[in-house]
């Protein structure tokens, strides 16, 4: 059992804070100012003909 406390103590604590940040990277990724451009390239790649 003292291995399923020690995995839910790192689970409580650094996983849970090294998930927020990836969470809060992502975000920032996404909204950065440069890219506009390319999210509307992606966006667009259903639409165009061949």
């Amino acid at each position: 059992m003292e291995t399923y406390t020690a995995m839910r103590h790192f689970a409580d604590s650094w996983a849970l804070l090294a998930m927020t940040l990836f969470f809060v990277g992502v975000v920032l990724f996404t909204f950065r100012p440069g890219g506009k451009k390319s999210a509307e390239d992606a966006a667009s790649i259903p639409l165009k003909e061949d």
